[in-house]
């Protein structure tokens, strides 16, 4: 059955005022595909409602986006629209709040020149830096959602029809944002609170490492002395206070750039580019990867590492536990939002300003000086599981547990 008017109606509601929390006279940017042009609609009428000035909608198109990669020229993956840059520019400094509609097949781009995909990307991410760094030290609220479409339903759920997959697609995304309890806007206030406890308590122990153990993985993080946890709710650069992930079951913070040493291995496939990239172990010495290998996909991780200088480091920590509510579904969503919030994950590329103490008014060297990892792209990658187990460790060497089996030892 098609999903109704009126559950859309409350997803976008929730997307609005929990998700970016729109303001008086505040101008929203939607990317949004034109398979989900009906969400994209009610998100909009959703923001005028709640006082937007201008709703702004990029449509998207998974069609027309394949046959470019298929049929364009070269050079056209070596470049980004300056007009696309310049406009999302403006939104930036008119204070928009961003909304990203995810919904995409993680197949995409199968079968697509990697050297087609790794040009766009870091055309992309030279291109459009002043927007990522608006979005990297929450200068704008924005929030990064997902929508159930007929490839993407069928890639985590092969064994049904299609509207069966896209049905039970649909319901999994409405449990992980906690549609279906009475009341989400304060099952998200809850939740809220709930991260915010853990994120104190890692505040206050300002451990010096992070020591990673499981089947594949030993890995040491270091952190910066001013390192900051954060989870759940941030807020923007007028204190207002916004959901940058929905689902986000995590509390993170920024590594040491030069300082990462060991070996980690995937849990879970990465969606990465149109591709799949499953099965692979990175190392790592002074904080620069400086092995990959790969199951599947190892040339598009190749391209990922490869993107600039700054994407050979870690840029996000992030601690999940494997008895979250997205793990204990059980559902394989080949999407980083989902199974990001399922594992505790690494990101590859840039890290948040707002990691550490000060960092949202800090320079790009200011920040760098600190320890911040700087680079065009932040790509996040599972490595959690049932048998990892993580430890703190305080500046007087001392361990402590954070982690046993998967899940919090506090």
């Amino acid at each position: 059955m098609p999903i109704s008017t009126q559950r859309l109606e409350q997803y976008a509601e929730l997307i609005v005022k929990v998700g970016v929390n729109v303001q008086q006279e505040q101008e929203v940017f939607v990317t949004c595909s034109v398979d989900q042009a009906k969400l994209g609609r009610l998100i909009a009428a959703q923001a005028y409602e709640a006082g937007a000035t201008n709703v702004h909608i990029d449509w998207t198109d998974d069609v027309t986006t394949r046959l470019k990669y298929e049929k364009a020229a070269d050079h056209i993956f070596t470049e980004y629209p300056e007009y696309d840059r310049l406009k999302r520019n403006a939104f930036v400094d008119k204070g928009a709040a961003f909304i990203a509609v995810i919904s995409s097949s993680p197949d995409l781009l199968k079968g697509i020149s990697p050297t087609r995909i790794g040009n766009y990307q870091k055309a992309s991410g030279e291109a459009l830096q002043y927007y990522r760094r608006a979005i990297q030290s929450d200068h704008n609220s924005w929030t990064v959602v997902a929508a159930a479409s007929e490839a993407w339903a069928q890639k985590v759920f092969p064994d049904v029809s299609a509207e069966e997959a896209v049905d039970k697609l649909w319901d999994a995304i409405f449990e992980s944002v906690r549609l279906n309890t009475p009341d989400p806007v304060q099952a998200w206030k809850q939740h809220n609170e709930n991260l915010h406890a853990k994120v104190r308590i890692l505040n206050e122990k300002r451990y010096a490492k992070l020591h990673y153990r499981a089947p594949g993985t030993d890995l040491t993080i270091e952190l910066p002395k001013q390192h900051l946890w954060v989870g759940a709710a941030s807020e923007n650069k007028d204190d207002v206070p916004f959901m940058a992930n929905m689902p986000t079951e995590e509390v993170f913070t920024v590594p040491y750039r030069n300082g990462v040493n060991g070996y980690v291995s995937s849990t879970k496939p990465l969606s990465y580019g149109g591709n799949i990239i499953d099965g692979f172990r990175i190392t790592f010495e002074n904080g620069r990867i400086v092995k990959t290998e790969a199951k599947q996909g190892g040339d598009i991780l190749e391209q990922l590492v490869n993107t600039d200088e700054g994407s050979h480091y870690l840029g996000e920590v992030a601690l999940v536990p494997h008895h979250s509510p997205i793990s204990e579904s059980n559902i394989l969503f080949y999407n980083t939002l989902f199974d990001e919030n399922a594992s505790n994950h690494l990101a590859i590329g840039s890290g948040y300003s707002f990691n550490i103490e000060g960092g949202k008014k800090m320079s790009p060297e200011e920040l760098a000086a600190a320890g911040v990892n700087s680079s065009i792209t932040h790509v996040d990658f599972m490595i959690g599981s049932a048998e990892m187990d993580i430890d703190g460790i305080l500046e007087d060497g001392t361990a402590e547990p954070i982690f046993r089996q998967g899940n919090w030892a506090f």
